[in-house]
Order: C-alpha cells, then sequence, then structure tokens
C-alpha cells in the first residue's frame, strides 16, 4: 500500500491526521462550557446583589429601631405629664388666692394634693402608711428607736416621710421611727444591784 492511498497522508506524503478528540467532544460544547460558566458567574453576581440589599436592610431596620425606642424611652412619661398639668393649674391658682382668706388657701392646698396622688396611683404609685404597722426593713427605713410601753415593740410609732412603691416595686421607703420595749423596773433594779 503506498502513502498515497492512506488517508492520513496529504500528496507530499505527510502525515495530516490529528490527534484523537476525547469522546464525546464537540466544538458545540467548548462553547456551551462557556456559557454555563457566563450563567453562574451572572447567577453569583445576583446572589451578591441579593445579599448586599439585605444586608442594608437589615442596618436600615436595626437603625429605625434604635432611633424608634430612644424616641419611645424619651417620651415615655408623656401621658403622666399631661395628667400633672392641672396639679400645677390647681397649685397656682391657689398661689393667686393666697392673699385672701387663709382657711381657703389650706383647703386648695388639700384639693391640689389629692388630685396629685390621684394621678399618681392612676400611674401605679401607692403611698406606704407605717403608721402602727409592724416594722417592715423592705418597705421602712427606721431613723430612730424609742421605748414604748404603750406600743408593742419593732412596731411604727411614728412615720417622718411617706414612702412610695410602683407597682410593687419599691420607689422610696417610708422613713420611721420604731418602738421598742421598755425595760422594766424590776430587771433594772436587778441589773443596777448587780
Amino acid at each position: 500500500m503506498s502513502n498515497s492511498d492512506d488517508p492520513r497522508h496529504d500528496s507530499a506524503g505527510e502525515v495530516t491526521e490529528s490527534a484523537p478528540a476525547p469522546a464525546g467532544a464537540t466544538d458545540a460544547d467548548a462553547g456551551g462550557g462557556q456559557a454555563e460558566f457566563e450563567k453562574q458567574r451572572d447567577e453569583a453576581r445576583a446572589n451578591h446583589d441579593l445579599y448586599l440589599r439585605a444586608r442594608a436592610d437589615l442596618e436600615n431596620f436595626r437603625r429605625r429601631s434604635q432611633r424608634e425606642h430612644a424616641e419611645a424611652m424619651r417620651f415615655a412619661c408623656e401621658p403622666l405629664i399631661r395628667e400633672l398639668l392641672p396639679v400645677v393649674d390647681n397649685l397656682e391658682r391657689a398661689l393667686e388666692h393666697a392673699g385672701a382668706e387663709p382657711q381657703a388657701v389650706v383647703e386648695g392646698v388639700r384639693m391640689v394634693l389629692k388630685s396629685l396622688l390621684d394621678v399618681l396611683e392612676k400611674h401605679g404609685v401607692k403611698r406606704i402608711d407605717a403608721t402602727g404597722q409592724p416594722f417592715d426593713p423592705t418597705h421602712h427605713h427606721a431613723v430612730g428607736h424609742v421605748e414604748s410601753a404603750e406600743h408593742e415593740p419593732n412596731h411604727v410609732i411614728e412615720q417622718h416621710h411617706t414612702g412610695y412603691t410602683l407597682h410593687d416595686r419599691l420607689l422610696r421607703p417610708a422613713l420611721v421611727t420604731v418602738s421598742k420595749r421598755k425595760p422594766d423596773d424590776s430587771l433594772a433594779t436587778e441589773q443596777n444591784s448587780g
């Protein structure tokens, strides 16, 4: 067989056959790989864009929440203040009439105090009335002890400042004087003679 009969040789006798192509590979596949790469790159860009937008939305939400919380804290006492303004008005009226009849001024101040206590009670503030009650260190602050045969020991005999609670939380303890047992004369005599 001559070289001219072999399809791998051209007329000059040089080999024209190239290396065999991989199984299943075509020119279309080479272009398809590039297309798949482009598609995945576009999808990655879209996902990155979505991530950046979600992150920006989260940051905006956090800032807005902080701003709203700060504003809510700043104006939290607004309802209480609105209800206290009439009390201030009543005190101003009482001062305007101070030159008038003293008893009327005293009565006016009593009415203002009652309206103020009503507003405070409406908002959960309660007074601690300690006089005659057993001493309670969680709600009373003893500023003195007095020996007394008239009162049971460890009972409040005088309240100097009223205590207050807000929804069962102590705002201010009542300042009180507490009774203590008066030493018996017979016991005192035995101690003095011993």
